[in-house]
């Protein structure tokens, strides 16, 4: 097997973990090759923010299975090995020192980095990003009682980042640059809702604030903000985003759009170059639109999906969007991914604060925001996915079973 060329996958988290042992799981037996540029076996994301950040797991909790699984399944894992290039023309990755791994398919997995921001000061100590394993144990080394916690950027990593930072018993500030957090993918209310939580966890939240400069000696003391006020700082933590990492592609001449340009079996414009995860631009034939999704959900499933398509099959990856966050006792579970709404309605749940946020356009649900009421989720979906017209009163009355909307939307 050693000889012939085989399946390339070029980057080594999530989407990339899954996809190699989806493969055999869809009967491939050619060589597999995962490569990955850190130094961790392929791990999940979403705890960096949340237990692992928080002290409450560890690295390996993160990981996706035990590394004597690859070696079982027969899949080739280099680690803390960077691809340079893709010569698409010859077949093969090339790395750094000029030599190449042929191959006969190969599956671009490699995900998203930080953006960041050009501001003075930035990368003095102290001041970090949060995008992997390495980032989250350098933020936990540096949290603690009453120490002084700037977060900049109020969307779900920034969030869960404060409320993590609160079980430490720091200082915590978010600044947000607009006008409330989570500001790009949640109704006001939904905000309004997370803004009050975590001002009553003793979080200050400052919306449309801009942030000038960082400044220290040795290492951070203070942000200064777009109006001259300046706020004690010992950490800082920027979340504002993530970039596709689509270099190789581009480089390679596939097509890239924010993200690498896919149809909705992961294929890209060169019939054996695949690509899945946070880097896709991908088409979704549920929603009839081309998405590029930064969620635990795509990066898994999607990479899965193109796996079996690699491995011989025909199954398109077709799923309405879900994304979650946890911070501090609360679950925020979200469904659908729309470009407009024009009424929110609040359905109330079973329990003590928890009740969900329905989304409609045009008479249509379009998707769904639940706290603490994860049960409405899956009708949601399926509500979503049917695009048959339903009532806001009847989405909005407890007494009405979801599952009985989704019989009439389906129907």
């Amino acid at each position: 097997m050693a000889d012939r060329p085989g399946i390339v996958i070029v980057g080594a988290g999530q989407a990339g973990g899954n996809a190699a042992i989806a493969l055999r799981q869809a009967g491939y037996h050619g060589r597999i090759v995962l490569i990955g540029e850190e130094s961790h076996i392929p791990y999940e994301r979403p705890p960096l923010s949340k237990e692992l950040l928080s002290g409450n797991s560890e690295p390996p909790d993160a990981y996706l299975t035990a590394a004597e699984t690859y070696v079982g399944q027969d899949i080739e894992l280099r680690l803390e090995t960077r691809v340079e290039s893709v010569d698409c023309a010859g077949g093969a990755v090339i790395f750094a020192d000029g030599s190449a791994q042929p191959y006969d398919k190969l599956m671009l997995a490699t995900g998203a980095r930080v953006r960041r921001l050009d501001l003075p000061g930035e990368h003095l100590p102290g001041v970090h990003y949060l995008r992997d394993i390495t980032d989250s144990l350098a933020i936990r080394s540096e949290l603690g009682r009453g120490r002084n916690v700037v977060v900049i950027g109020g969307g779900y990593i920034g969030l869960e980042v404060a409320a993590s930072a609160r079980k430490y018993d720091a200082n915590v500030t978010v600044l947000e640059m607009m006008s409330r957090p989570m500001n790009r993918v949640v109704a006001p209310e939904v905000s309004q809702y997370f803004l009050e939580l975590h001002r009553a966890r003793g979080v200050e939240i400052r919306t449309d604030i801009a942030v000038a400069a960082i400044e220290g000696s040795d290492r951070v003391r203070e942000v200064v903000l777009g109006g001259g006020e300046r706020l004690a700082a010992d950490v800082i933590v920027i979340g504002v985003g993530i970039i596709p990492n689509e270099e190789l592609a581009a480089a390679a001449g596939l097509a890239v759009d924010n993200g690498v340009c896919v149809d909705e079996f992961g294929r890209t414009g060169n019939p054996a170059v695949f690509a899945a995860g946070d880097l896709t631009n991908h088409f979704n034939p549920l929603v009839g639109r081309r998405l590029r999704l930064e969620s635990w959900q795509n990066a898994q499933n999607q990479a899965i999906a193109v796996a079996g398509v690699m491995a011989g099959g025909e199954q398109a990856y077709a799923e309405i969007p879900w994304f979650w966050s946890d911070q501090y006792d609360v679950n925020l579970q979200l469904v659908g991914a729309p470009e407009r709404w024009d009424h929110v309605v609040r359905r109330e749940g079973a329990g003590e604060g928890s009740f969900t946020f329905l989304y409609l356009a045009e008479g249509r649900l379009v998707a769904a925001h639940a706290i603490n009421n994860g049960r409405d989720i899956r009708p949601a979906r399926r509500i979503i996915a049917a695009a048959g017209a339903v009532a806001a009163d009847e989405l909005a009355d407890p007494g009405v079973k979801l599952a009985d909307l989704v019989k009439r939307a389906e129907a």
